[in-house]
């Protein structure tokens, strides 16, 4: 077996570096709109990236390896919310952000809106609005049909509005 130089990296290795930087600021942002809070957010990022490169070879090998990996992403996203009891939308911690517009609705106030989604709805209007994948790639990244992401979308879109309208928040 050859050793390698300390500091050195294979090429699997590199190519895998290359790939989270390319990937790690959507995926940090993907995991809080999905859980509300960046520790959490942090470890999902940090098992989903962990479990990507213990199965490199697939990732790279896989149609798109961004949405394989997105998908690893929820995939732990939904095992700490099934771990994890069901906290009510008022025990979301508040976030301090300034209101820059009356008109506008506060980032915390939706953040809250969304945290209250079942996953699966969740996961949807997080990859179609805030990271704009499209119907096709939302959908593989979820292993769904394009009609599911649509109706997914369609159902979150009206409890978002819902809930934001009665400002149950």
């Amino acid at each position: 077996m050859k050793h390698r130089p300390a500091g050195t990296a294979s090429g699997a290795e590199q190519e895998f570096r290359v790939f989270v930087q390319g990937m790690a600021a959507s995926l940090h942002r993907t995991a809080y709109l999905l859980c509300g809070d960046w520790h959490l957010a942090d470890d999902l990022v940090q098992e989903a990236l962990a479990k990507a490169y213990s199965h490199w070879r697939k990732v790279q090998k896989a149609e798109n390896p961004p949405a394989y990996v997105r998908r690893i992403l929820i995939n732990e996203a939904r095992r700490q919310w099934r771990r994890s009891p069901r906290a009510d939308v008022s025990d979301v911690p508040d976030i301090a952000l300034p209101d820059l517009s009356d008109g506008v609705v506060t980032r915390a106030d939706l953040l809250q809106a969304l945290v209250s989604l079942p996953m699966r709805q969740r996961a949807t209007v997080v990859l179609r609005y805030l990271e704009g994948l499209s119907e096709r790639e939302t959908a593989v990244a979820l292993k769904c049909s394009e009609g599911t992401v649509k109706s997914q979308t369609s159902r979150a879109l009206t409890k978002l509005k819902s809930v934001l309208n009665r400002g149950d928040l």
